[in-house]
């Protein structure tokens, strides 16, 4: 017979390669224990005993038992028994999932309070209001938590005695109060639910444990894990803690520290402490900490001891931590550690400190940043004016640079981004219900709180602008205002600039410069310490990928500047940006000729125009590859729009001739969806001489810089092909007029003659395809299009944010390859291809070449280059690198 499955672990028996089956907090609860740190006892209970509790409605039949002798051993150890008359144990229940979701689950304090076991506590701690304080938060969190009663109502109470006492914070509640308060809350609960509050500790601890399971589906929970993409499947663990307590005086406190600043990534410890309190006060932000240093002065003994505690972790585990510690009555106790969440700034500041330091590895190093933390950094920031005074200043908690209309709620954050509008959300403090509203505002404001208050840590996970602790602004949520110290109003709509670097906020939109980590990537030099660490891991990745990054440029600007950024060529010019413009009418004189020779004469006053941009590019990438794409949209986009002609030509009291025959012309090419119609290469083939004229310029330009004595090396690429035949049809007229520029010129004309794989006939084709073709370009814009069968535009206007909203697409499949569909076309298109031509070069130039998780795809997919835009091309070469190094040890700062 099996033995039955073990769902609950001893801090003892845990460990940091535990995580999946512990969560985060008690697998870094199992390393401290078996470290020999001062945390205070406990156990914790498994994410599989949570999965089956979320599939089948009902605990594991095991739990319960395997509970009960866990308790039996955490009060064999604490030598008190859970909720005893006398000085009885009390115990925590949080949740601890694998990844850190701060908030965003359940947690309730104090089990083992009732009606009898309160006495006890007040006995044996000497303090009457402590323990009544701790019963009124016990009934109040399980209340809420537990049993489903609205928290406001327990707020409101709250209020409402604070109003008869005149006091202005929970803390001035006396004793007589908080009994009061807490036979209040229990008279709610039965009004609320038809239940009593249960007496039973027992009963308290599994309903608990049952809660915190019901949490991972919560709506909070389920919003956050779709913006930082953990998967649904995973549930939470449970963690059962002996209760330490920070609010027993002036020798107990409680606080969050960090061992490097995690807004900066300055070495040394950093933190907020708060005396007398509670750990969700200061998490809260419901009170203002202090900073850390302040316990230096209060307990001189503690702080060495954290500091301590700090190193040991930090060595340990090589990275930032996030460490929560209480001092009850002088003694120094350790609740959490994990992996602290980090500005992008921080990011690279550690990783490159730690590499430097011996710690980790320059492959470490670059694993632990990443290309989405790299374009945060490379955003503009405000212009510093000497005479700019700020509304007020706070904690600078999350670092950039943001303007929006002020707004008090939530749910009016959303409402107004969803229509278009830049939003601050300013509060009095965040709470977990407000993560919709800061994932769509621009920033985060708040008057209370520091850098480890909840505003601040979830801000720093999503890259949010956030100022904490901004405590001169009065908000008042009710009235739609906040109110300065010097009296000025700023009502909700108003525009502010929130500077999450200097934490200040300012009335008005302030001018934006640009990005000081932007121009050392254009210059290549170093300004502070933040911008070597990012140009150090640039290098580094460079050094270790196997891809290249190529840029889309089709202008010699954009050529020059992605070369500054570190392209190794461009994967894709477009030449239809060159027939735009004063262009137009040559482009519409070759539409609307009768005649071969009305249409020749505008090609051949194209061709000089065509020929000199595409020398200028070349000149500018000079002795790298430029992928030139022949025309690829319709004709009718050169077009004026077909409603604006017929307008002007119903109104005009002498109508032009020229716009009848523009309106003729468009009328004459019109399709029901043109982007499947005659574009790319079925262009090239029905429009005489189009092909030919395009050809010549790039070979006349080839020829021009050869003679100027550069190294140009175009490419070029056939658009939209599915068949080979288009192809080698297309093909032999390229080489043709090669042949024929060459004759002229006397340099040889080589050039690579590739295509577009861009629909699934030609990815499932690829073969034949690849006999023609010196070269293949993904591009995954239109194969996702064509895959899907969706247009982008429509779909992205419409159902994707539904899609996203429901679970359907973990991320929009035009942004992140969709690996199973388009992505498995790509890598057959690669895998055929291959097979038939071993000298095909594979590259993608959709929006999915500088997309990060896309990259790590295209690596493994044996992709020989990336081509993404100029702004990408950083964050591509770091990916590009990382994507190398699959398999390094990596630390979730999620």
């Amino acid at each position: 017979m099996n033995a039955p499955l073990k769902y609950v672990y001893a801090f003892g028996e845990g460990g940091r390669d535990m995580a999946a089956l512990l969560g985060g907090k008690g697998a870094g609860l199992g390393e401290m224990t078996r470290l020999g740190l001062p945390v205070p006892p406990g156990f914790t209970v498994t994410t599989e005993a949570c999965r089956t509790f979320l599939t089948t409605g009902e605990e594991p039949p095991e739990l319960a038992a395997q509970i009960a002798d866990a308790l039996a051993g955490l009060e064999r150890a604490m030598g008190r028994t859970l909720g005893a008359p006398d000085d009885p144990l009390l115990v925590s229940v949080r949740s601890g999932a694998r990844f850190s979701m701060p908030g965003m689950m359940e947690t309730i304090l104090d089990i083992g309070l009732n009606d009898d076991s309160v006495t006890g506590l007040a006995k044996a701690s000497g303090r009457e209001r402590f323990a009544w304080d701790s019963y009124r938060r016990l009934v109040q969190m399980f209340g809420h938590t537990v049993m489903g009663v609205d928290g406001d109502l327990f707020q409101d109470a709250i209020a409402a005695h604070r109003e008869k006492l005149a006091v202005a914070a929970d803390q001035d509640l006396d004793v007589g109060e908080l009994h009061t308060l807490t036979e209040e809350f229990k008279e709610i609960i039965r009004r609320e639910t038809g239940e009593e509050f249960p007496q039973d500790p027992a009963e308290q601890l599994g309903r608990a444990v049952r809660a915190v399971f019901d949490s991972w589906n919560g709506e909070r929970a389920r919003v956050y894990r779709h913006r930082e993409h953990i998967s649904e499947d995973l549930g939470t663990a449970v963690n059962v803690q002996a209760m330490v307590f920070g609010n027993l005086g002036a020798d107990s406190g409680t606080g969050v520290a960090f061992t490097r600043d995690p807004a900066t990534g300055d070495r040394g410890m950093y933190g907020d402490y708060l005396p007398d309190a509670q750990g969700e006060d200061v998490v809260s932000g419901v009170r203002d900490a202090v900073p850390l240093a302040e316990l230096k002065r209060l307990d001189a003994k503690s702080y060495l001891e954290l500091g301590d505690h700090l190193r040991t972790l930090e060595n340990h585990y090589r990275d930032l931590c996030d460490v929560e510690f209480t001092v009850e009555r002088g003694r120094l106790w350790i609740l959490q550690t994990r992996v602290g969440k980090r500005t992008a700034q921080a990011a690279f500041r550690i990783a490159h400190d730690l590499r430097d330091e011996g710690a980790i590895s320059a492959d470490e190093a670059l694993v632990r940043v990443d290309g989405e933390a790299l374009t945060r950094l490379m955003f503009p920031r405000f212009e510093v004016r000497p005479d700019d005074v700020p509304l007020a200043r706070g904690v600078p908690a999350s670092p950039g640079a943001a303007v929006g209309a002020v707004v008090f709620d939530s749910a009016t954050a959303q409402q107004r981004a969803a229509a278009g509008e830049q939003v601050v959300l300013v509060r009095r403090e965040t709470t977990p219900d407000d993560l919709p509203g800061m994932i769509a505002a621009q920033a985060v404001l708040t008057s209370r709180g520091g850098k480890t208050s909840h505003a601040a840590v979830v801000a720093r996970g999503m890259g949010k602008v956030c100022v904490c602790g901004a405590e001169s602004l009065t908000v008042d949520p009710v009235a739609r205002r906040l109110t300065t110290a010097s009296g000025m109003v700023v009502h909700e709509g108003d525009t502010v600039s929130v500077d999450g670097t200097a934490g200040t906020v300012h009335l008005g939109a302030l001018p934006l410069t640009a990005s000081e980590v932007g121009q050392a990537l254009e210059t290549g030099e170093a300004a502070s310490a933040v911008t070597e660490a990012v140009l150090d891991a640039l290098r580094h990745a460079d050094s270790v990928r196997r891809m290249e990054v190529r840029a889309n440029a089709d202008t010699p600007e954009d050529a020059v500047r992605a070369r500054a950024l570190g392209a190794q060529g461009i994967g894709l010019c477009r030449t239809e940006h060159m027939f735009l413009g004063e262009r137009r009418t040559l482009v519409e004189a070759m539409i609307l000729a009768r005649d071969d020779a009305a249409r020749e004469a505008a090609l051949s006053a194209l061709l000089p125009l065509q020929r000199d941009d595409f020398t200028g590019i070349l000149a500018a990438m000079d002795g790298l590859p430029v992928t030139i794409r022949l025309l690829d949209p319709p004709l009718h986009e050169f077009l004026p729009d077909r409603t604006e002609l017929a307008v002007r030509l119903a109104t005009a009291v002498h109508p032009d001739p020229h716009d009848r025959a523009l309106l003729a012309a468009v009328e004459r090419m019109h399709e029901q969806n043109p982007m499947l119609g005659l574009r790319g290469v079925r262009l090239a083939l029905a429009v005489p001489g189009l092909v030919a004229m395009q050809v010549r310029a790039i070979a006349e330009a080839v020829a021009q810089r050869r003679r100027d004595g550069g190294d140009p090396r175009a490419e070029i690429m056939i658009p939209l092909v599915g068949t080979v035949g288009e192809l080698r049809l297309v093909r032999t007229e390229t080489e043709r007029v090669l042949a024929e520029v060459a004759a002229e010129t006397g340099e040889r004309m080589d050039l690579p003659i590739g295509t577009m794989i861009e629909l699934p006939r030609a990815a499932l084709t690829a073969g034949r395809i690849a006999e023609v073709a010196d070269f293949f370009s993904f591009g995954t814009n239109d194969l996702t299009q064509t895959t899907w069968g969706l247009s982008r535009d429509d779909a992205e206007a419409s159902f994707v944010p539904l899609y996203l909203e429901e679970g359907v697409f973990d991320s929009s499949p035009f942004e992140t390859i969709d690996q199973e569909g388009v992505g498995r076309l790509v890598e057959m298109g690669v895998e055929s291809g291959r097979a038939a031509n071993p000298g095909l070069e594979t590259g993608v130039c959709g929006e999915h070449g500088g997309d990060p998780e896309s990259i790590h795809f295209f690596h493994r997919a044996g992709l020989d280059y990336v081509s993404c835009s100029p702004f990408r091309i950083p964050a591509a070469r770091l990916e590009a690198g990382r994507a190398s190094l699959t398999g390094t040890e990596t630390s979730d700062t999620r």
